[in-house]
């Protein structure tokens, strides 16, 4: 293979590989995610080889078994690849309560897969594209969400016995003092049916709103415990 062909099929694809994966698991790894630096870049260098193995295939198969009718398809890789990283995504979805979190890591593995493999087929002017909208995506609109007012989707545990009167009322009036209509979300009997385990989903304006609450069931002697889970992906 000459120096510039090499260049441009093996060099400038992984090497727009490694970037496209480096800046999208940078800000993963900025946020603290379970998925950061070092995870997206080998997602990114694993889909791009896997496709750049793809694209040669004409050549190392017939090498291979040159008597056989082989018929060679990219597209294959392609899907196997990104179904394969859907067990990766999983790996970094998790549930708190009645929580769940690491979508936007998992979307954003998933992303740098599908940009992995666009270097690996050559497209670099749109590999390059969706590693700047994905970063516009993931820098960016928190910039701006962060200039929006403060309004935390957070889940609310309360627990009481059973045996015990019922706080639920005093606690939908701390609840409204947060959010004037909080969303009930489960009523369950746990510790055989000794205990009433009661959630509700609110949007909270702040870290402050959410310590008030906090005081608020703390204050109510019924109440055996609670949970206040916000949810940030």
């Amino acid at each position: 293979m000459a120096d510039g062909a090499w260049l441009e099929t093996v060099v400038l694809p992984i090497a727009g590989a490694l970037i496209a994966g480096g800046l999208i698991g940078f800000e993963r790894e900025w946020r603290g995610r379970a998925a950061g630096f070092r995870t997206h870049i080998l997602v990114s260098l694993a889909s791009c080889l896997l496709m750049l193995a793809a694209m040669t295939q004409a050549d190392w198969a017939f090498r291979a078994l040159p008597n056989e009718n082989i018929v060679t398809d990219p597209t294959r890789m392609a899907h196997g690849v990104l179904t394969g990283i859907g067990f990766l995504c999983a790996g970094v979805i998790f549930r708190t309560g009645f929580s769940i979190h690491g979508l936007t890591t998992a979307a954003s593995l998933w992303i740098t897969s599908a940009i992995g493999l666009l270097f690996g087929a050559g497209l670099f002017a749109l590999g390059a594209a969706g590693t700047v909208i994905t970063g516009l995506i993931l820098v960016a609109l928190r910039l701006v969400n962060a200039r929006l007012p403060d309004r935390t989707l957070t889940d609310v545990e309360v627990r009481w016995r059973r045996d015990a009167p019922s706080p639920e009322a005093e606690v939908e009036a701390a609840l409204r003092a947060v959010d004037p209509r909080p969303a009930p979300d489960r009523f369950e009997l746990i510790d055989d049916g000794a205990v009433v385990r009661r959630s509700w989903r609110v949007h909270a304006e702040g870290e402050a709103a959410l310590k008030a609450l906090a005081a608020r069931l703390s204050a109510l002697p019924s109440v055996c415990g609670y949970a206040l889970d916000p949810r940030d992906d």
